[in-house]
């Protein structure tokens, strides 16, 4: 048998780098679909739901998740979060998809680079590895359009940088310019919407069927905001315009 060349050796090498990339990018889409997947179980059951509460102690080797039960939105700034159900309750028709929801919830958090984490935060009403898994929305770019024009109501489309992890909106496109050119703005939402939109445009960016549907390629014609040159990383998100009054 004749031995592999060093040129073969590093063509199976690179081989090996991209498939293993590749695998990574199918599971991350994998993730979110699987919390897609339990979310819509989920509010079928429960349409009020908002979070799955859980326990998972993220900094233990064996991370085995324990369901705790479903929440729904706060209902004022001082309250907490409601229960609408606890697995102690055999009653409520969340009960019978337990061990469905808590296998889903595992399967979406297993991989350390999951996008379904960012969904995860603590729950500060609570002591210990007790976490919140925030139920996706049924329709991302909804959402984004939506928390777009509470800040930009004529808004048109959001420009996302990819060389971010996902992608993030960094300007937003509201009509047109003198010249007849399209008018770039610079983000005014809080810190808290930039975070809920980086999560949700990263989510899109990692889902193959929503990427080809909501970023379209700018061709180079757009040019960084922090660059003077045009840049094939920037992608353009179109907008839904807000119902008229």
């Amino acid at each position: 048998m004749t031995p592999a060349t060093p040129t073969h050796l590093a063509l199976l090498d690179q081989q090996c780098k991209e498939l293993d990339a590749e695998r990574r990018r199918i599971q991350r889409a994998y993730c979110l679909a699987v919390l897609d997947h339990v979310a819509a179980k989920v509010r079928q059951a429960c349409p009020e739901a908002a979070y799955i509460g859980v326990a998972y102690p993220f900094h233990n080797s064996a991370r085995e998740l324990e369901l705790l039960g479903v929440l729904g939105q706060q209902t004022s700034p001082l309250s907490g979060l409601p229960w609408l159900w606890e697995t102690g309750d055999e009653e409520h028709p969340l009960a019978e998809i337990a061990v469905e929801i808590e296998t889903d919830v595992q399967t979406a958090l297993e991989p350390y680079d999951s996008p379904a984490r960012a969904n995860v935060q603590p729950n500060s009403a609570s002591e210990g590895h007790l976490w919140l898994v925030e139920l996706p929305p049924p329709d991302r770019a909804a959402r984004i359009a939506q928390l777009v024009h509470d800040y930009h109501p004529q808004a048109t489309a959001v420009v996302v940088d990819g060389r971010r992890a996902g992608g993030r909106a960094i300007e937003v496109i509201e009509g047109v310019a003198d010249g007849g050119t399209a008018k770039h703005t610079h983000p005014r939402w809080s810190r808290d919407c930039d975070e809920t939109l980086t999560r949700l445009v990263a989510q899109i960016s990692a889902i193959p069927a929503l990427a080809d549907r909501h970023l379209v390629p700018t061709g180079g014609r757009c040019s960084h905001p922090y660059g003077s040159t045009a840049s094939d990383l920037l992608r353009l998100m179109p907008l839904p315009l807000p119902p008229t009054a």
